[in-house]
């Protein structure tokens, strides 16, 4: 794992050349990406770069991590109104190439469609992460095996209240959601996880040097051979 700690602003900057690098050598690569706060630096700043020339999303495919059951892609907390909001519709990508799991749909066979999908495209070239105060990646909460594939899920109070911001209230923020499993995160050939604030300086220490455990699900990423954890310094002080 390599960490990567510097100033909110250059951790966007810093993880956008990857995809610089990764684009230029491979134009229709595969990208896995995340939501929330935490990615909003990182994407604005792909953003600049595609406005400026200096990468091109016209040949990706997307995959997204996870998306609320009960939130069609026009409800404006939705994930896919997330993406197409914060990225999609400010680069030039193809958006029927664009994929976000349908909360609308949670069966199981549609899950694992979701996987095979993925497969099919070749694999994710890069996976984005963001990591929950609990551990939690995508929406996959501890206990989690690390086994799972694509799969719907309850959230947990914490998820919940973590995210009810972005809500009216608590009450409507949804009870489940539809999350890529860890397994088909661990699938992916390169990780980035971004870690910002000092909330997350706890669970950064843990996942860096806690033990690898299904209570800690971020904890997997200690067994990926590339992963590159980018940490501002608040999430970074018990790690420095």
């Amino acid at each position: 794992m390599k960490i990567i700690i510097d100033s909110r602003e250059n951790i966007a900057k810093k993880a956008a050349l990857r995809y610089v690098e990764l684009l230029s050598k491979k134009p229709d690569a595969i990208l896995g990406y995340a939501t929330g706060s935490t990615p909003l630096d990182l994407y604005g700043e792909l953003v600049k770069l595609n406005k400026e020339g200096k990468i091109s999303f016209k040949d990706v495919t997307t995959f997204n991590l996870d998306e609320y059951v009960g939130l069609d892609g026009s409800h404006d907390q939705s994930y896919r109104y997330f993406m197409n909001t914060n990225l999609f519709s400010k680069v030039d990508i193809d958006v029927s190439k664009t994929n976000v799991p349908s909360g609308l749909d949670t069966s199981a066979e549609t899950a694992a469609a979701y996987d095979k999908a993925i497969e099919a495209a070749g694999g994710i070239d890069i996976q984005l992460l963001g990591i929950g105060n609990n551990g939690h990646i995508g929406f996959n909460e501890p206990g989690t095996p690390f086994g799972s594939s694509t799969h719907m899920v309850e959230l947990t109070e914490s998820t919940r209240e973590a995210n009810k911001r972005f809500f009216a209230s608590i009450d409507d923020v949804p009870t489940h959601a539809v999350t890529m499993g860890i397994k088909t995160v661990m699938n992916a050939k390169s990780i980035i996880i971004i870690a910002l604030g000092k909330a997350k300086a706890e669970i950064v220490k843990k996942t860096i040097y806690g033990d690898v455990t299904p209570d800690v699900p971020a904890s997997v990423l200690q067994l990926h051979p590339d992963v590159e954890f980018y940490i501002d310094e608040e999430a970074a002080e018990l790690i420095k």
